[in-house]
């Protein structure tokens, strides 16, 4: 599948995941479409959490936050259901990994509150546009992730590394992808890193610490950003009694363009 930039793309997709047509990674789909992280939490630890965006915005920018117990996103997706429109879940119990659904209809509490995150995978349309690699679409995958040893500011029981995502790129790309990035504030905007991996704490590019590694040519540099998968590696830190998010590249599409993020 590989949804248009249409103005309906991200509602039609956000449909055929919740009939259970689609449970794959988003990345390269309803393009020109806001895409978010998201994370779901009780009532009580929430507005640790928001503070804990509030402080780590690189990694954590928030897009949209639900009532308690409501699981439409009003601002960004009208109308769908975070309970089902995400391709699949990750449910942490204790900051332990306990199932991977693709829908948490029967896990929905009626104090719960969701954030949604901005992703990165928003600006790999005006990437391409630009004509600049995005490796892990050419290798029709998921894009790497890693922990890194840059520490997030903590905020109540939140606290924990970075995680990154990374594309190769020359320098000269890299350069002109930064200043791309540079419009989309709230999609992690420009790289955080690079070049040598081992700067950040990273020991191999070929072993991520989630999705799919990628050729890295010569020529080429590795270009990290702040990735909103670094709440799970914080949730494993910080091990609450339960909390839902996606998979790490199984994103919510928003029906916000991209466009609506530049600035």
């Amino acid at each position: 599948m590989n949804a248009t930039g249409t103005h309906n793309a991200g509602r039609e997709l956000r449909q055929r995941i919740r009939l259970g047509e689609f449970a794959g990674v988003t990345s390269g789909l309803a393009m020109g479409h806001v895409q978010a992280n998201l994370v779901v939490l009780p009532k009580e630890l929430a507005f640790d959490f928001l503070l804990f965006c509030q402080r780590n915005p690189k990694p954590c920018p928030l897009l949209d936050v639900t009532e308690p117990g409501d699981p439409e996103p009003r601002l960004c997706a009208p109308g769908a259901d975070l309970r089902t429109d995400v391709p699949a879940y990750r449910v942490y119990q204790n900051g332990e990994l306990l199932a991977e659904p693709t829908d948490v209809r029967n896990l929905w509490q009626p104090d719960w509150i969701a954030f949604l995150l901005g992703c990165s995978f928003t600006f790999e349309s005006a990437l391409l546009q630009a004509g600049l690699p995005v490796r892990h679409i050419e290798a029709n995958c998921n894009v790497p992730m890693y922990r890194t040893n840059i520490a997030c500011q903590r905020a109540g029981i939140f606290h924990g590394p970075m995680v990154v995502s990374m594309r190769p790129m020359t320098p000269a790309q890299a350069i002109r992808a930064t200043q791309i990035c540079s419009r989309f504030t709230r999609a992690h905007g420009t790289p955080i890193h690079l070049g040598d991996p081992a700067a950040i704490g990273i020991r191999d590019l070929t072993q991520p610490d989630f999705g799919d590694a990628v050729e890295l040519r010569p020529g080429e540099i590795p270009v990290f950003w702040a990735c909103g998968v670094t709440p799970q590696a914080v949730v494993m830190h910080a091990k609450p009694p339960l909390c839902v998010t996606h998979k790490p590249g199984h994103m919510f599409v928003t029906d916000w363009q991209d466009v609506d993020l530049e600035g």
